[in-house]
């Protein structure tokens, strides 16, 4: 019988992801950061880059493709007071990230603000777990990240630049801290990979074809992305109409910032491919930590925070509309909807993970789904 979305709890769902990467050459330690953010993407309702992605762009990448090193060099090669820069030698992107935003968070720590950019790196899972690091530790956070080309740049057709996230982090003093953790494209691949993977149709306006039309069949759109005849549309959408100029430019921002900074890779060399042959991505990142207690007091900040966000969200509603949210609540409110009740997995998704499972030969998992 074919298996139904089902849940999985947040603890073996980490011991499972950390078995895969440790399966396939990753240390223990780095095997556990790769999870956490893993995990923590699933946790927080951000389905499109949690462990539905453990698969294609990790477990293949290092196995099959043989474009990705399970072992991490993480190399400081210029370090200038508050700033530094960083080779990570085609590593485990997550790590690379978490180590990144550590130092930025130490030098912020000893001068006020710190900022490391990376390049040689790989996918770093959802940015937004880099920013809440530093809300952690009672800083602002900011990062970004360069991508495979998929977003035209307005009145263009042709993927330039990756979908390009510019995400921050602020404490605040509720339960959860603001973070606007997106792309700078409407949608970004992971969403459309978990739209091929429900075998749905995606909304019109997201993606635009060769000719200039939207597309909505999400399994094709992603051959199309490689192929360079269907791109993303940024933010705003297509054309100036609804402002697509503005995710266009940031996204720009964020390509600049990825890349230039650290003399790193940028838009076409992102592709993958040379010679119609896979080679590793050459991502680049940026991580910007600011002490807060630099400027003000920490506690009063997270407070005067809390408070401004209480007041947006108790503004007048429009009509028909039941509440109004704040960056970061709605991924709080995943959460708490999931730690009881796990992780929801579609079928594609539990064939990928027993047939890694299997691959491995790995012990003491056996999944409700199975």
């Amino acid at each position: 019988m074919e298996p139904q979305t089902c849940r999985v709890n947040f603890e073996q769902m980490e011991r499972f992801v950390s078995a895969v990467l440790q399966g396939v050459g990753v240390s223990p330690d780095d095997a556990a950061i790769c999870a956490d953010v893993l995990i923590t993407a699933d946790k927080r309702g951000i389905d499109s880059h949690g462990v539905a992605r453990l698969k294609t762009i990790y477990y293949d990448r290092i196995v099959k493709d043989r474009i990705q090193q399970p072992v991490t060099r993480f190399e400081v090669v210029r370090d200038v007071k508050a700033t530094a820069v960083v080779d990570g030698h085609d590593g485990m992107g997550m790590v690379i990230g978490h180590r990144a935003m550590t130092l930025a968070i130490e030098k912020a720590r000893a001068h006020g603000i710190g900022m490391v950019v990376v390049r040689n790196s790989t996918h770093y899972g959802i940015a937004g777990y880099y920013a809440l690091m530093a809300c952690r530790a009672g800083m602002i956070g900011l990062t970004g990240t360069n991508a495979r080309p998929s977003i035209a740049p307005t009145f263009g057709v042709e993927p330039m630049l990756g979908t390009n996230p510019l995400v921050f982090g602020m404490p605040t003093d509720e339960p959860f801290d603001f973070t606007n953790d997106y792309a700078t494209s409407i949608t970004q691949r992971g969403k459309i990979e978990h739209y091929a993977r429900l075998d749905r149709a995606m909304p019109a306006g997201w993606v635009i074809d060769a000719e200039g039309h939207t597309r909505t069949d999400a399994a094709g759109v992603l051959k199309d992305l490689v192929a360079d005849t269907a791109a993303l549309a940024p933010l705003g959408g297509i054309g100036e109409e609804l402002a697509g100029y503005k995710g266009y430019g940031y996204a720009t921002v964020v390509e600049i910032l990825s890349s230039v900074l650290q003399q790193g890779a940028c838009l076409k060399q992102l592709c993958g491919l040379e010679a119609g042959h896979k080679v590793p991505y050459r991502l680049g990142h940026f991580f910007l930590a600011m002490d807060i207690e630099a400027f003000c007091d920490v506690a009063e900040f997270r407070r005067a925070t809390g408070d401004l966000l209480r007041q947006l969200r108790a503004s007048r509603k429009a009509p028909g509309a039941d509440r109004i949210y704040t960056c970061g609540e709605k991924e709080y409110l995943s959460w708490l909807e999931r730690k009881d009740r796990g992780i929801p997995l579609t079928p594609a998704t539990q064939r990928e993970m027993l047939a890694m499972r299997d691959e491995l030969g790995l012990k003491g998992f056996d999944f409700d789904f199975q």
